[in-house]
């Protein structure tokens, strides 16, 4: 019996036999041709083969786990096209008279190194994207198609990585979880396996697929990253207790649905969902959210190569709003820079982005864009209960800058005969020790808070959340941030206003109890979280341990 240990990805159990995932790995040779012409037509053959498998594996997504996920295939088909990595291969085709193949090869390597040695965590992550369309195209080129992980029995696939398009492509009714040795909880296939309800562990490190062997036994524990290979009888018997009784607990928190979060002493806690895109709505009414405490509209921009117009965002935000129904749902206004990065913005590189113009800062900048979102924002407000919310406010200026700018469309809307509603709660966001530590001179400014918890302990903690090295110094409990929170409560609630959390440790159900005895008054987190944090409200007792 061995044990390896890497990152829990998606908290559950499995128990199953290896099978261990291993690509061809032939490195491409160098051939000599006598006609760049028509090894051109061979190259552009093969691209036009990979767009229309990436396009089918976009829908298979987009079926399976929603738009806002979906959408990294849609990058990988336009890096297909992107007119730097296709002059690269074209010139050395055309140049050196090598195949296809090769100068393919050449390029996706030279990119990704590229990509890699960026400082910005967003164009880091694009190495990964680069090799996998890099490869796809090869496989075209040598009429390989798609490696198939297909099996006749359920299994637990152990790779090195997994490139996002083999995670989608995996059948879920076989496949019963993965094992990476590379890979971070912040990749692309991290995400994925979560939206796709898969147990994973990724980062496991060098030496397991030197140790693991097809058919071993092996034990998945996908909450806290363990790996066991060939377990004995009696800890076989231990995960095959714990597979069952998680089984039932999930089972059991369906049966929460339609109840009350209200905990033993009275108190009652909206419990709202965080989502990207307007197909997530399915998962938010599925899981008998209260809300959309979060509702990220930088993907309206993401997934364009262009400004989306006024009437696209209305149109989105008014979707979003008449599903809901009466329920609240409070938009994010556009939230772009640090790790998320659009080229038709034309932005200035940075040597710091987290701490550049992210955010408020880009809305403030251009004036033009950020009146545009809320010009569709007030326009949608009529369709149902909107808040609308103001992303890294770091002054009681800056917020009042944005406050007069929401005036000014107003009286626009006004001029124009445009109906909006006159009952928008408007709050900011409470992700910098600024905008905390000011929170009794921002209060009196608007109607609530809601902590973002990810970039509140990244400023905190002066930890970069995408860096895996800082993992060990990076600690979310830190009693700093809890202090920051709980000052940020204190100022809420002296004015009158509610204060929400929609960062990930809203979802810490070992936290819930101190946050609520904090006085937060709302917390949002992923659809799939909602039926567990109410269970977990419904069984806390705040007159309880007082002096705790």
């Amino acid at each position: 019996m061995l044990r390896f240990k890497g990152n829990g990805v998606y908290g559950a159990y499995a128990i199953g036999k290896a099978s261990v995932f291993k690509r061809n790995g032939k490195k491409v040779c160098r051939r000599r041709i006598t006609s760049a012409e028509s090894e051109i037509k061979r190259l552009e053959n093969a691209k036009k083969q990979a767009i229309s498998q990436l396009n089918s594996i976009y829908e298979k997504a987009l079926h399976e786990i929603g738009e806002a996920n979906a959408q990294i295939f849609e990058i990988h088909m336009m890096m297909v096209e992107d007119e730097d990595y296709n002059e690269s291969i074209l010139n050395i085709i055309k140049t050196q008279l090598v195949n296809a193949e090769y100068a393919v090869a050449v390029t996706g390597e030279n990119f990704a190194e590229m990509f890699s040695l960026m400082d910005d965590s967003y164009m880091q992550a694009r190495a990964t994207d680069v090799k996998d369309i890099s490869n796809r195209i090869i496989a075209c080129l040598v009429n390989k198609n798609d490696k198939k992980i297909d099996f006749n029995e359920k299994i637990i696939i152990c790779a090195d990585d997994l490139a996002p398009s083999e995670t989608v492509s995996l059948n879920k009714d076989q496949v019963i979880a993965f094992v990476t040795e590379q890979g971070t909880g912040n990749s692309h296939t991290a995400i994925l396996a979560r939206n796709m309800n898969i147990p994973a562990v990724v980062n496991v490190g060098e030496g397991f697929l030197e140790t693991v062997k097809d058919a071993d036994l092996l034990i998945i524990d996908g909450y806290n990253g363990d790996i066991i290979i060939n377990p004995d009888k009696k800890t076989i018997e231990e995960y095959e207790l714990k597979q069952k009784r998680d089984i039932e607990k999930k089972e059991l928190l369906q049966k929460l649905k339609g109840k009350e979060n209200i905990t033993l002493d009275g108190k009652r806690i909206n419990v709202f969902a965080n989502i990207g895109s307007v197909d997530n709505i399915g998962a938010v009414l599925l899981n008998d959210a209260g809300g959309i405490g979060l509702f990220r509209s930088e993907f309206l921009y993401l997934e364009k190569d262009r400004f989306p117009t006024e009437d696209e965002q209305f149109y989105a935000y008014k979707k979003v709003l008449e599903s809901m129904g009466a329920k609240k749902v409070i938009i994010r206004t556009l939230d772009i820079g640090a790790d998320k990065q659009i080229d038709y913005f034309n932005m200035d590189k940075e040597e710091n982005p987290a701490l550049g113009l992210r955010a408020i800062r880009i809305c403030l900048s251009n004036p033009d864009i950020f009146k545009t979102q809320l010009r569709a924002l007030y326009r949608a407000s009529v369709y149902g209960n909107l808040g609308i919310m103001f992303p890294m406010i770091t002054s009681e200026n800056e917020l009042k800058t944005v406050l007069s700018i929401c005036d000014e469309v107003k009286k626009d809307l006004k001029k124009l005969n445009i109906k909006y509603s006159h009952k928008i709660e408007i709050g900011i966001m409470i992700e910098t020790p600024a905008s905390a530590i000011i929170s009794d001179k921002l209060a009196p400014l608007v109607d609530f808070f809601s902590v973002g918890t990810n970039d509140l302990t990244q400023y905190t903690l002066a930890c970069d959340r995408q860096n895996p090295k800082l993992a060990p110094f990076c600690d979310i409990h830190n009693e700093a941030i809890f202090r920051l929170i709980r000052y940020s409560a204190e100022s809420a609630h002296k004015y009158g206003k509610w204060i929400g959390i929609c960062g990930e440790l809203a979802a810490d159900t070992t936290l819930t109890e101190e946050f609520l005895k904090m006085g937060i008054d709302e917390l949002s987190v992923s659809p799939s979280y909602i039926l567990k944090l109410r269970d977990t409200i419904r069984n806390i007792d705040l007159n309880s341990n007082k002096s705790n």
